[in-house]
């Protein structure tokens, strides 16, 4: 009697262990089978998305509020816009090379980033020329002639005004337009991007606009909606 409810017990344990194997290796597999179809994607907050075109936004309006008087720098103004706008081009740094991964990390995503970071560090060198200047004169034409004087060294004028900084603009064009290639982000993403970049170069005092218009852009990566890195190929827009 003791021996077969012995074996009995035995059987039921057998079975019962089976199950729980069974229901161990189903789960291991959907598992990755989830992430293979659907690919990886992060909804961490990502905030040097924001803090690029805001730092950007603060920069342009104090600008706009320096030049009330007519006359740009030096004085508190010019500094806070200037350290403003430096902070922008370090959170855009993370920015290209955070882009640089959600497009797969491929070649021309790399050269993109690349590219943008040469940019960012040539305005970089630039706007601290500018700041130096600023806390060194005492009026807007002796920090002019400062300016002057350090863009005349060798190799600083095409480094840091002329010819760098439009690696930047470059590489952040180049990145966008392949995550909307990859259909990472809307198609409206390198309108808004372009509009930014050409402000500037319409007119200084629209660049409050075309950072709202970059943060707008840049929000859907900020909350991380898009995918971190493609699994499988993504298919080219027809």
């Amino acid at each position: 009697m003791r021996a077969g409810e012995m074996s009995g017990g035995g059987k039921i344990a057998g079975r019962s262990d089976v199950r729980a194997a069974a229901k161990r290796q189903a789960q291991s597999r959907r598992t990755p089978d989830v992430n293979a179809t659907q690919g990886v994607t992060t909804m961490q907050f990502r905030p040097a998305f924001i803090a690029a075109p805001v730092l950007v936004m603060g920069y342009g309006i104090v600008r706009l509020i320096d030049g009330l008087d007519g006359v740009r720098g030096p004085g508190p103004a010019w500094t806070i816009g200037h350290v403003a706008f430096l902070g922008a081009l370090v959170a855009f740094i993370s920015v290209f090379w955070q882009m640089r991964r959600m497009a797969g990390g491929g070649t021309l995503a790399t050269v993109s980033a690349t590219a943008g970071t040469v940019g960012a560090l040539a305005l970089i060198t630039q706007f601290s020329i500018d700041l130096v200047a600023g806390f060194l004169a005492t009026d807007n034409y002796g920090m002019s002639m400062i300016i002057h004087d350090v863009r005349t060294l060798p190799g600083i004028s095409q480094l840091a005004y002329d010819f760098g900084p439009y690696a930047f603009y470059l590489g952040q064009l180049v990145l966008v337009v392949l995550l909307a290639v990859q259909r990472r982000v809307k198609l409206w993403t390198p309108i808004l991007v372009l509009a930014d970049l050409a402000t500037p170069f319409i007119d200084k005092d629209l660049i409050p606009l075309g950072s709202a218009l970059l943060l707008v852009s840049f929000l859907p990566l900020a909350r991380g909606t898009a995918a971190a890195t493609p699994t499988q190929p993504v298919p080219a827009l027809a």
